[in-house]
């Protein structure tokens, strides 16, 4: 088995705090199931919006991470599958696709 970590990016935010309920349910289900089944290596957690952004030579620090709300790294789950077509195929239950989200399916590199 191979790690590969899925990065939750995009979505509509709940509008209404049962919706945001029915979301996490949904989430906590699909969790589940990844955990039974022995994928999941790390439940991870979700991320703040906000942040900041270090980069160059000078260190720069910025406000970010970045300019579109689409492009934000809202979470991360870290999980384990043979390779990453079968990471791909079980990340297709994630409740985010709901809300017009994605998931970005990327192996860790074996150091």
């Amino acid at each position: 088995m191979s790690e590969f970590v899925y990065l939750y990016r995009g979505g509509q935010r709940p509008t209404s705090p049962a919706q945001g309920e029915q979301q996490m349910q949904k989430w906590a289900a699909w969790l589940q199931e990844l955990t039974q089944t022995g994928h999941i290596k790390d439940r991870g957690q979700p991320l703040e919006a906000e942040g900041k952004v270090v980069r160059g030579k000078q260190k720069i620090v910025t406000d970010g991470p970045y300019p579109e709300s689409k492009d934000l790294v809202g979470g991360y789950t870290l999980v384990e599958a043979k390779d990453l077509a079968e990471a791909a195929e079980l990340s297709k239950g994630c409740p985010i696709f709901e809300s017009d989200g994605l998931v970005e399916v990327r192996p860790v590199m074996q150091m």
